[in-house]
């Protein structure tokens, strides 16, 4: 086992002793001497701060953002008075068709789903950020004063070029309805308008009743869903002919009063 030696403690000499004299030829030169503990790091250079974006920038594009316009996609059925009120569009229908006025067309009443519509940077929606459904009694409403404008001499090219792509058959009647229908706002389907079709003609637009109380009071009931003269005209619809025979005609016009008393010709399964 070796032998235990004593340790000894380290002698610490302080390097801090002020001025050392040193003799060189009598000439006595006084020699500082540096501490170890008098040595301090630099500081640390303070990290550079991302400048901020220029108020300017941000302002304007605030203003861009508030001012780009809101746009409306249009849906079936839909039409410009409906959208604007919906959209508090200022101006209504009329400056909405003033602005839209190149992809609507020189017909405010022919729409077509699809399209999109600028409502104008200061348009806004209904208070709680939805937009407000219209109640049956305003979108009757609605429906009425968009047909009551609709100029008829605008709205005819558009019904020659619907004649030539249907048939000249119950099947092509319908179809050619339920097209107008869709532009005009009118609810309905096929299945709706043959199924009251065939209760009250049987598909013969010559139908005619001359025996009920409407006949007695002298307005018979007439065409393929058998309207008086008084209800067709009141709800005959712009572009159409003005012949309460006419099958087209007929449909669309009954169409239209069944929506306005029922909601849809799909409602009816009886005498209306």
């Amino acid at each position: 086992m070796p032998a235990q030696g004593k340790h000894r403690r380290t002698r610490t000499i302080s390097l801090r002793r002020g001025l050392t004299a040193v003799t060189t030829g009598g000439a006595v030169l006084a020699l500082p001497v540096i501490g170890a503990t008098s040595a301090f790091a630099a500081p640390a250079p303070a990290a550079p701060q991302a400048a901020p974006a220029p108020a300017a920038v941000s302002a304007q594009a605030n203003s861009a953002a508030q001012a780009a316009p809101a746009q409306h996609s249009v849906k079936a059925g839909e039409t410009l008075s409906k959208i604007a009120r919906e959209h508090s569009v200022s101006g209504g229908w009329e400056k909405l068709y003033e602005g839209n006025r190149k992809i609507v067309g020189e017909n405010p009443d022919l729409i077509h789903p699809g399209i999109k519509l600028t409502l104008g940077a200061a348009s806004a929606k209904a208070s709680d950020g939805k937009a407000a459904k219209a109640s049956p009694s305003a979108a009757r409403a609605d429906r009425s004063e968009r047909i009551a404008a609709a100029p008829v001499a605008n709205a005819a090219p558009a019904a020659e070029k619907r004649a030539v792509a249907y048939t000249n058959d119950l099947d092509g009647w319908i179809k050619e309805s339920l097209a107008i229908m869709a532009e005009q706002g009118i609810p309905g389907t096929y299945e709706g308008i043959h199924r009251n079709i065939m209760r009250e003609s049987s598909g013969n637009p010559a139908a005619i009743n001359n025996w009920d109380s409407n006949a007695v009071k002298g307005t018979p009931s007439k065409g393929l869903l058998q309207v008086i003269d008084p209800t067709f005209q009141a709800y005959h619809v712009p572009g159409t002919s003005t012949d309460s025979y006419d099958p087209v005609a007929n449909i669309t016009a009954a169409c239209n009063y069944a929506a306005d008393r029922y909601g849809s010709i799909d409602n009816v399964f009886g005498a209306y």
